[in-house]
């Protein structure tokens, strides 16, 4: 047969069988055309008598094969149809697992959910020593069940204990991890991983040591496997806190089915899929992985001229902010400069990197060898020495305007002229600090959340003059960076911190109404929310939460007005978390130790009992009624986009897909009545809904239909 998607090759009786043939992606997938034409080959491949063994590779550089094709799976429509598909996967697996000789899988790139599935279907599986190449079984990040056999085979490759972290955090492999677990056989250099793949033919595989011969041994215990379940099921609990489905469906149907035969387990593992691919948190969860693919590829203004290259850093103040972005400079090669006023000032900033830079070698993903040289690429100074050479300047001082604007014109004095200047405000106006440079064109925002180094969004926020080549190297240097980037227009709080005003602010009327503060917090974690508004509100530090609410109410209105108390805890120097006593208390390691008594002392005596429900409905419906207000004010231009700001700037669940996503599947008719009748029994000026919101229910339309 004519080759179309997978090379066919047979060379001294051996096949081999490359995926990525004829395929102009970067990435790829098993779509239906692909699993058709594998099929195939597999029952040649059954017929010939003279193969001595079978080696599956790809022509991609960075992708053995990345999975099923999601677009197939979200293209499902029922548990039938889900089913089907699974059960059409493993039957073309299984031809792979039943062929009579030996087969490889030769891997190098990414190779994750239905390309480790097929691997696993394999004999044995090699792995090229590439930095790119990682395996994995990613199906639970998106509400799903491997459903091509995963969980079937990966405990009898590497034993149940191994195999249910695997797949229950979803995690990516690196080829050396994976050979210390038992999943790859050999670990070679890519340029001769296609060849070493025919010296395993002989089924010599390294048996694992005592240690994994025990681990296998306990694991084959009936009581053993009991306990094994029963620590996994609470730990997937304490993670997740019930609220997704996928864990507990996999932790389910590998339970029930350790002792079944392959086709009794296959045919549960089937069912588990097809259920939870048409759920409503699968499709919430698909619809963030769109989302963020979406994001990888720049789609602001057009640029006409060459793009500036920023390859060396320097962050402009020291402190917390500075010093990670000052580690996420040198984390990236970009030997970054990092100024201030004081060494006292710089001692912190060295502090924070060392301290983000120790954290990845406690965890094992940075030798020491690599922290001493990553700490010492950056280069504290008072003065401006080398600025001449640098390339991105991001500045992170206080946030006042006068200092920011004197600051702008002074470093635009020090550094060549296609130089990226930029600012991490979190709150002031970017259209107004660039007045302060003679050439406005190559600034712009540049707002990175706190800590830096595990908050994945930036805001890349917009002027009037900006260079649109300016705007598409920062967002191409974000992606570089690993963040994920959202462009907005300049306005009061931009985009995430306006929409998130609203959640602290309410808990500080319900506060003062007497709602106790741990069932404020309770009912928004109890919706999803990594913390509540509380709890947050220390987080960010009270001072600057209240700081950033006046910037906000003063541009927006009394819509975003705050309750006083904020600053009743200022003033008696509660400011959260950097001084140990907020609305809690912490320990010097900044764990909370209990309510701060003192604070709960200044809140009302009576306490009002408020339903979980009505908590939650009077924090959220501010937030989606600014959310409303952003779209209608342009900030950004789709829902898509506040979703993906509100997701991953203040970890909105995932699993309900976003909030104006949210919104969308509650009803907005439903929900502007929930409004209006707050309007009336709260306050008119902070639940009354915008136009905007009540043209889209008056049309029958919906956030993402705009």
């Amino acid at each position: 047969m004519e080759s179309k998607r997978i090379s066919f090759e047979i060379e001294e009786s051996i096949a081999y069988l490359g995926f990525g043939y004829n395929c102009t992606k970067s990435m790829t997938t098993l779509d239906e055309e692909t699993l058709q034409e594998l099929s195939d080959r597999l029952d040649e491949l059954h017929k010939n008598k003279d193969i001595k063994g079978v080696v599956f590779w790809s022509h991609k550089d960075r992708c053995f094969l990345a999975g099923a094709d999601i677009n197939l799976i979200s293209s499902m429509k029922t548990e039938s149809d889900g089913a089907s598909g699974a059960e059409a996967g493993q039957t073309i697996f299984n031809k792979i697992e039943d062929l009579k000789v030996p087969t490889i899988a030769a891997v190098h790139g990414v190779c994750l959910g239905g390309g480790l599935e097929l691997s696993l279907s394999c004999k044995a599986i090699v792995a090229s020593d590439d930095k790119g190449t990682m395996l994995g079984l990613p199906e639970v990040k998106l509400g799903l069940i491997p459903g091509f056999g995963g969980t079937y085979r990966l405990p009898r490759k590497i034993g149940l204990p191994k195999a249910l972290d695997v797949i229950l955090t979803g995690k990516m492999l690196k080829a050396k991890k994976a050979k210390r677990l038992g999943l790859v056989a050999g670990v070679y250099p890519k340029e001769r991983i296609k060849k070493m793949a025919s010296f395993h033919f002989g089924g010599d595989e390294k048996k694992g040591g005592l240690k994994e011969s025990l681990e296998h041994i306990a694991s084959d215990n009936f009581f053993a496997k009991k306990i094994i379940f029963q620590k996994a099921r609470e730990s997937v609990l304490k993670k997740t806190k019930g609220f997704y489905q996928a864990p507990l469906k996999i932790l389910d149907v590998m339970e029930a089915g350790i002792m079944k035969g392959r086709s009794s387990y296959l045919a549960a593992e089937s069912q588990a899929f097809g259920e939870l691919c048409v759920s409503e948190q699968s499709k919430n969860l698909q619809h963030i992985f769109f989302m963020t693919e979406t994001a990888k590829k720049y789609s602001g203004p057009e640029s006409s001229g060459n793009l500036p290259r920023l390859k060396k850093g320097a962050a402009l103040g020291a402190g917390t902010m500075g010093g990670g972005i000052a580690w996420l400079m040198a984390n990236n090669g970009m030997a970054p400069l990092m100024k201030d006023l004081t060494p006292e000032a710089l001692e912190l900033g060295y502090k924070q990197s060392s301290s983000n830079f120790m954290g990845a070698v406690k965890r094992k993903r940075m030798t020491r060898d690599e922290f001493e040289r990553k700490q010492r690429s950056i280069q504290g100074q008072v003065g401006y020495d080398g600025f001449e050479r640098v390339d991105l300047v991001i500045e992170a001082i206080v946030e006042n305007m006068n200092i920011k604007k004197s600051v702008f014109s002074e470093v635009e004095t020090k550094v060549r002229k296609d130089c990226v200047i930029t600012s991490n405000t979190s709150s002031l106006s970017v259209q107004e600090m660039s007045t302060a440079l003679e050439n406005p064109e190559r600034f712009a925002g540049l707002h990175f959340f706190n800590p830096v180094h595990m908050m994945p969004l930036v805001e890349i926020i917009t002027h009037d003059k900006v260079a649109p080549e300016t705007l598409e190297a920062l967002y191409n240097w974000c992606m570089k960076v690993k963040k994920t980037p959202v462009i907005v227009k300049d306005g009061p709080g931009f985009l995430v911190n306006r929409i998130l005003m609203p959640f602290m602010n309410e808990a500080g009327f319900l506060l003062e109404e007497g709602v106790p503060m741990k069932d404020i917090d309770d009912a928004c974690l109890n919706f999803g929310m990594p913390m509540g508004p509380c709890r947050l509100l220390d987080e960010v530090g009270i001072d600057v939460g209240e700081k950033v609410a006046k910037i906000i109410h003063d541009g927006l209105g009394d819509r975003v007005k705050s309750s006083p108390f904020s600053s009743k805890l200022v003033e008696k120097n509660f400011l959260g978390k950097k001084n140990g006593k907020g609305f809690y208390i912490y320990d010097k390691r900044g764990k909370v130790e209990g309510p701060n008594e003192e604070v709960q002392a200044m809140l009302p005596k009576t306490k009002k009992k408020m339903d979980e429900t009505e908590i939650q409905m009077r924090i959220f419906l501010p937030m989606i009624n600014e959310a409303a207000t952003v779209l209608a004010d342009g900030i950004v231009e789709s829902a898509a986009q506040v979703d993906l700001g509100l997701i991953f700037g203040i970890g909105f669940p995932p699993f309900r897909g976003g909030l104006l996503r949210y919104a969308d599947s509650e009803g907005l008719e439903r929900l502007i009545k929930a409004m209006e009748d707050r309007a009336e029994s709260v306050d008119k000026d902070r639940y009354t809904p915008c136009d905007f919101l009540k043209d889209l229910a008056a049309q029958k339309k919906k956030f993402y239909d705009v």
